[in-house]
């Protein structure tokens, strides 16, 4: 079966992981703030701030950015459920912006058709969530102008887009929004095993994110309310958790960082066959808008199901009978009965639920061989064929 996302695990990586096994740090330690270093460095961003996994680096940055009762988050309803979620651990509500036919990202013009609606009945969202889906950046920019006009934060959940850029500069560099995060869950870019990057540019953000990820404490003097006692002495100032990422964590992710730009280059040579392979097919191709470049976490085919004679799920299933593991990114969170209970319904967000019906994510991973791809390219003409 060839996957359709796998991790790339050197003999540097491992030797990495053994070095810290045999260090006298096993959690907090010197290997952290070095990831954090390299992440920040290589997307040109003030701080950054590894967690456990990039769930976590959502709900820390919704509480640093004071989301809370009474307040809405909106995100992508084509995204990973956690995109939505860090807003209901904070207490807030949720509501969500159709996609873009052509990216699959938050489209901008229904974006900006429902600040409208929002202002009129004074229920504007606090933050909103874009969601980089593929690796592909959102219009940033266009975004970033909106915020300025209507008040909310911004928040990328860059999770597939390590290694992309915007306007050709570095996803992550926090120019167009708030706080941005990775996920460095092992089928992404890049991986630490499980694990997650919350980056800002802000001073103050940057406070608040390192308090939440730890328990809420300091050891920082001038943060505590009175001196310390001595030198063993710490206060809780907030209420944090404990979401730290791990010195074999970061070790990982250290060694993984010197191969990121081989990473997303192997993926992009990789879609170039894919695009020129399949151009013939009924099916639609990934557009990249001009602006960006993106990480390619995952190639999405959106199936053209009135020139076929099967349905989308039997083209799903014949393609993994066939040994090509298929997947579907995402079900739509506002269909899911969990979100339905809040009133979401069938037919809100026309574009995502054609989306769903059929988008299929083909595999695309920096091991994958040239062998490999021809047989999914292959199969899938048969299958279409058939």
């Amino acid at each position: 079966m060839v996957p359709y996302g796998r991790q790339s695990i050197s003999q540097q990586d491992i030797d990495a992981v053994i070095d810290v096994l045999k260090s006298d740090f096993l959690t907090q330690g010197p290997q952290v703030p070095a990831f954090e270093r390299s992440i920040a460095d290589h997307c040109g961003a003030k701080h950054a701030f590894a967690v456990n996994s990039a769930t976590s680096a959502l709900h820390i940055a919704c509480l640093a950015l004071d989301l809370g009762a009474g307040d809405i988050l909106w995100t992508s309803p084509i995204t990973f459920v956690a995109s939505a979620n860090c807003a209901l651990y904070c207490g807030a509500d949720v509501d969500f912006v159709d996609i873009d036919k052509r990216t699959y990202n938050m489209s901008v013009q229904a974006l900006e058709e429902k600040l409208v609606d929002a202002e009129k009945t004074g229920r504007l969202p606090k933050v909103i969530v874009v969601v980089h889906l593929c690796g592909q950046p959102c219009e940033m920019e266009a975004i970033h102008a909106l915020s300025q006009q209507y008040g909310f934060k911004i928040i990328e959940d860059a999770s597939h887009a390590i290694g992309g850029k915007y306007q050709g500069e570095p996803i992550g560099n926090c120019h167009f929004s708030d706080i941005t995060v990775f996920s460095f869950h092992p089928v992404k870019i890049i991986t630490t095993a499980e694990g997650g990057m919350a980056l800002t540019n802000s001073d103050e953000l940057a406070e608040r994110l390192a308090l939440l990820r730890s328990h809420g404490i300091t050891r920082d003097p001038e943060l505590m309310t009175q001196a310390p006692d001595g030198p063993w002495y710490y206060q809780q100032i907030d209420l944090g958790y404990n979401y730290r990422m791990t010195e074999l964590q970061a070790a990982l992710g250290v060694s993984q960082m010197t191969r990121l730009d081989e990473f997303v280059s192997r993926r992009h040579e990789l879609a170039n066959v894919y695009n020129e392979a399949l151009a013939s097919l009924p099916l639609t191709r990934p557009w990249q808008h001009p602006d960006a470049y993106s990480g390619l976490h995952l190639y999405v085919i959106r199936l053209d199901l009135a020139k076929l004679n099967k349905s989308h799920l039997q083209v799903f299933e014949e393609l993994r009978e066939r040994g090509v593991g298929v997947n579907l990114h995402y079900i739509p969170v506002h269909l899911q009965p969990y979100y339905q209970a809040f009133g979401f319904k069938q037919g809100d967000f026309p574009v995502a639920e054609q989306y769903y019906r059929d988008a299929i994510s083909i595999p695309m991973f920096h091991g994958m061989s040239d062998n490999d791809q021809q047989f999914v390219i292959d199969t899938l003409k048969e299958v279409l064929a058939a």
